[in-house]
């Protein structure tokens, strides 16, 4: 079974928490890497208090955790890509991201405008060309920090394996939708994240919630698994998560370690099918409403 940790967020040390987080399963930062490359969610132009994207102050202190352990000088590169409905260069500005790669001295990168290495993925019964970035295969050291969301699409539920299917250069994403499951194993393949964390502080549901959790593993799979748990989504009806398990990606049997899965559970604000479609039209109307603003076709 892979480890799972669950930390509260107390006196709101979001340092402590993520340190925590990856000490109960076992991790220590490496010390002689070079290049780093972190992957929060940047799905849509939300701020992070809508529980929708991830928080530029949770990375910010997972940078400085990194310095504390390897070295100030270290190259730390923030990634995502564009999408159908975001632009990296309009999401970077408006969620925060620019100004904390200016302060931390960090760099920001589109990975659609990276250079990139096609190589050839299956998953399932299907093969995918998958393009991999530049900035991805020369990173010692990938950390993934997804949120954890209710979707209307078949997926039920994205997190950590969803989150790396944003690195997918191809901005047209909604092609891959007739076969999104084979699609994020495939893209997850193509670019395997060594750390996995979740920034659970504040959560999207029928409304956002400040739920104070950090989750972390070395295996998506099973933070998938336990972060669908906590949704109140069952995780075998996921098709890609047993698909990932299938195609060697991680394990949905875990074991968790800090504070109790259903105390989280209970906690959990839970969203009616009602309740995602009407959120997912009240975001399409933002969306095109700001897209036109910016003159983003």
């Amino acid at each position: 079974m892979s480890l799972v940790s669950l930390v509260k967020i107390k006196n709101s040390d979001i340092t402590k928490a993520i340190e925590e987080s990856l000490n109960l399963i076992g991790y220590k930062i490496p010390e002689n890497i070079k290049n780093i490359v972190i992957k929060p969610n940047l799905c849509y132009y939300w701020d992070y208090s809508t529980g929708q994207t991830t928080d530029p102050k949770f990375i910010a202190t997972l940078i400085d955790l990194i310095r504390s352990k390897t070295s100030p000088n270290i190259n730390i590169a923030i990634v995502e890509s564009d999408a159908s409905a975001m632009k990296c260069k309009y999401a970077f500005k408006i969620l925060g991201y620019e100004k904390l790669a200016k302060d931390y001295k960090v760099k920001i990168v589109n990975l659609t405008e990276d250079k990139s290495q096609t190589v050839n993925v299956t998953a399932g019964k299907y093969s995918f060309k998958i393009m991999v970035p530049k900035t991805i295969q020369d990173a010692d050291l990938r950390i993934n920090v997804p949120k954890i969301k209710y979707s209307i699409e078949k997926v039920k539920i994205t997190c950590a394996l969803k989150n790396i299917f944003g690195c997918n250069p191809y901005p047209k994403k909604y092609r891959y939708h007739p076969v999104i499951d084979e699609a994020i194993v495939a893209i997850n393949k193509a670019m395997g994240f060594h750390l996995h964390i979740i920034d659970a502080n504040i959560v999207s549901g029928v409304q956002p919630k400040r739920l104070g959790l950090v989750m972390a593993s070395q295996d998506p799979v099973a933070l998938d698994t336990a972060a669908s748990k906590i949704a109140s989504v069952n995780p075998k009806t996921i098709k890609y998560l047993q698909l990932a398990q299938k195609e060697g990606l991680g394990k949905m049997a875990f074991t968790t370690k800090g504070e109790p899965l259903e105390c989280f559970k209970a906690q959990y604000p839970k969203k009616s099918l009602q309740n995602i479609l009407m959120g997912k039209a009240y975001t399409i109307a933002i969306q095109t409403g700001l897209n036109k603003k910016l003159g983003i076709e």
